[in-house]
């Protein structure tokens, strides 16, 4: 029997893609650092859960554009990572601008990011047979009946009930 599953997230949900897109290939000294730097950052948060890294998953869109789907805690704690002095992240963002500014970078290697905070009744999962992944790994997995057998009841899940109004006499 197929199991299905679904993401137990509350609230809203924070998603962050970045990545990279090699430009020439030959170029190895330049995009292999940022590459690296990537992995570094993603250990550094792996070892302090408390900046607010909850899940990520590796992917490729071809040879040349590897990117990261990266699930936060909230919208505050990924911009404090991404403004802290005190990670490698500043040094190597620091860095990168140094080599754009010398037009040491341009048309070598490409990077990007895209930021989303997703309200709650905006995003719904389903996974069948699958271990917990993405949105799951990031919030837990629960059995699709807690939530819905279908999309439209998923999205309509609300982690609180609204209060209900007293009545006036």
């Amino acid at each position: 029997m197929m199991s299905r599953t679904t993401a137990d997230a509350k609230g809203d949900v924070v998603v962050l893609l970045i990545g990279m897109r090699i430009n020439r290939f030959w170029a190895v000294h330049l995009w292999l650092p940022v590459m690296l730097g990537m992995f570094r950052m993603l250990r550094e948060l792996e070892n302090d859960p408390a900046r607010g890294l909850r899940s990520r998953v590796l992917l490729t869109a071809s040879p040349r554009t590897y990117y990261v789907v990266q699930y936060w805690e909230s919208k505050e704690k990924l911009y404090a990572y991404a403004t802290a002095s005190d990670v490698f992240h500043h040094a190597a963002w620091a860095r990168l601008n140094r080599k754009e500014r010398a037009g040491k970078l341009r048309g070598q290697v490409g990077i990007w990011h895209e930021s989303y905070i997703v309200p709650e009744g905006s995003y719904e999962a389903i996974y069948g047979d699958m271990p917990a992944f993405g949105l799951a790994a990031a919030h837990g997995q629960i059995p699709l009946e807690k939530r819905g057998r279908y999309a439209k009841d998923r999205f309509a899940y609300r982690s609180q009930q609204a209060p209900v109004a007293e009545k006036t006499a």
